[in-house]
């Protein structure tokens, strides 16, 4: 995984944080990956880099929401990085893919926003440190649930259903900015 550790690296320098929060958290994701050589790899502890995706409509009108089964909460796709990942933007599309079952993605340029969250990886408990993008589906897609998640429906970007968490909106609502 050093590509992807490289990438990850570039990829946060070069961001500018749009939120004086979110430049902390890039400092500390920074930091993160400087001590951890295996800070991509889900094995790393005290935690690890991950990838979301809100996957929206192809007029930025809705965003596709995983019903996720061990959060409980409806979020965006996202997940680990794997062994053949080379790029953080290559984890958000595959990770975006492989949950909504939805073929050619289109991801907007980012990331969009940082996030770090309490996570059961590794009891009694452990950190994602979560790069956020944005996706665009083609005209007419028609997700598909995986084993990954227990439902899978597209909800207008302003009215994201209960229970999910304010990092969930909040990328909602940038994605759309950008497809418009």
């Amino acid at each position: 995984m050093t590509a992807l550790h490289d990438d990850a690296v570039s990829v946060l320098t070069a961001w500018t944080a749009p939120t004086p929060e979110e430049e902390v958290l890039r400092k500390e994701f920074l930091a993160h990956l400087e001590a951890h050589a295996d800070a991509m790899d889900r094995g790393c502890v005290p935690g690890h880099l991950t990838a979301t995706t809100a996957v929206l409509s192809h007029d930025g009108s809705k965003v596709l929401l995983t019903l996720h089964p061990k959060a409980g909460m409806w979020l965006p796709m996202g997940g680990h990085c794997e062994a053949s990942d080379t790029s953080l933007a290559g984890v958000a599309l595959r990770e975006a893919t492989e949950e909504s079952g939805i073929e050619g993605l289109r991801l907007l340029p980012g990331p969009l926003a940082l996030d770090r969250h309490e996570v059961w990886c590794h009891p009694p408990f452990s950190w994602h440190l979560d790069v956020e993008y944005a996706a665009v589906a083609p005209p007419g897609a028609e997700a598909v649930i995986s084993d990954e998640s227990l439902d899978l429906r597209w909800f207008p970007v302003d009215d994201v259903p209960d229970p999910s968490d304010a990092a969930t909106r909040r990328l909602a609502l940038l994605g759309r900015a950008l497809v418009g």
